[in-house]
């Protein structure tokens, strides 16, 4: 990349469907310069979380929508480069909700505050699993789903970056743990390397059926990425006074015409379940928390992280569509610079 000149890659039109490269425009501009009070950030790594493809919608959400023509939202790790407030140092690694640029200024605020990573932490662990995706996945399953031990978890869309750590903390809490994902490699990796007790290709069909077989009495806690059919074959096989976690519905989010709902809707009903959604940014206060609680797991060797490292801003559409692709293993990060200063 140049030194030069900031890249900025703004949404130019709202997608239709999958997301495309003519949705987005790369643009170039002078390297910002930050007023007082503020501090210039070069971009490292950027974020990339299917919650983005609603953020390009022009409809009312948890956060407002980005504007056509402003820089696509994206939680980021970045460098110090100079600095104008007294809480900041040139050279220290940052993280924050940078978007997808070369350069920005901030002076601290915004959606996830302006905060440095610790000496010695990987560059790529503020979007990975000390993330919006570890984070969402810590207090997802064990504040709502509550997993005991003898109990059965299922999680969809495990082989991503929040299923994959949601199941792990599920097996930590003493619980057997059913992941569903794509293709044999992904399910191999969720039992051999993750630890899963059992893993689904949903591809291969019969998904409803597969899980009676494993779980005959029933799923005490199902963890949901996905929605649409995979959903109802969760719901299909709920235990008495289950526990749903709506994460999310990957299933749908570059459909052209909104999805129907489950059909079994009723078995939440019949099952006396409880079925909750959330927004990870509801427990910002208690974000240290996790963070202390995953990187102890992490240290003991007792949780294990996936990443797809992509590289280069002008990749970053391509980047986004392999989550909906289902390419990804693990966080899906793009790497868009080295760090330019010594870091502190």
């Amino acid at each position: 990349m140049r030194n030069d000149v900031n890249r900025r890659m703004v949404l130019a039109a709202r997608p239709h469907g999958m997301v495309k490269d003519s949705d987005f425009r790369m643009e170039e501009a002078p390297i910002p310069v930050p007023a007082e009070g503020e501090v210039l950030i070069r971009n490292l790594y950027l974020s990339f979380d299917p919650t983005q493809r609603g953020w390009m919608e022009d409809r009312p959400s948890y956060l407002p929508p980005v504007q056509i023509g402003e820089p696509m939202r994206a939680g980021a790790v970045g460098q110090v480069i100079e600095s104008k407030n007294p809480n900041f140092k040139p050279g220290e690694i940052v993280q924050g909700t940078f978007g997808w640029v070369d350069y920005l200024t901030t002076s601290g605020g915004g959606i996830m505050p302006l905060t440095k990573v610790p000496a010695g932490v990987p560059l790529t662990a503020p979007v990975s699993i000390f993330g919006i995706t570890g984070l969402t996945a810590y207090f997802g399953m064990l504040d709502l789903g509550k997993p005991a031990a003898g109990e059965v978890v299922l999680v969809s869309g495990a082989a991503g970056a929040t299923g994959s750590v949601a199941g792990q903390l599920a097996k930590l809490m003493g619980a057997t743990v059913i992941g569903t994902a794509g293709g044999p490699d992904k399910t191999r990796w969720l039992r051999e390397t993750a630890g899963f007790d059992h893993a689904l290709d949903y591809r291969e069909g019969n998904l409803t059926q597969r899980i009676k077989e494993i779980a005959p009495k029933g799923i005490n806690v199902f963890f949901d990425n996905v929605g649409g059919e995979v959903l109802e074959a969760g719901l299909a096989n709920l235990a008495l006074r289950a526990r749903v976690v709506l994460c999310g519905g990957i299933s749908s989010y570059n459909a052209t015409e909104p999805p129907p709902g489950p059909r079994n809707y009723m078995q939440i009903v019949i099952m006396r379940a409880r079925v909750e959604g959330f927004i990870v940014l509801d427990y910002a206060p208690r974000f240290p928390e996790a963070v202390a609680a995953l990187g102890k797991w992490i240290g003991e060797g007792k949780l294990i992280t996936a990443e797809d490292v992509q590289e280069g801003l002008e990749n970053a559409p391509a980047t986004l569509r392999r989550l909906f692709e289902g390419r990804n293993l693990g966080k899906q990060i793009l790497k868009i610079a080295e760090t330019p200063l010594p870091r502190i």
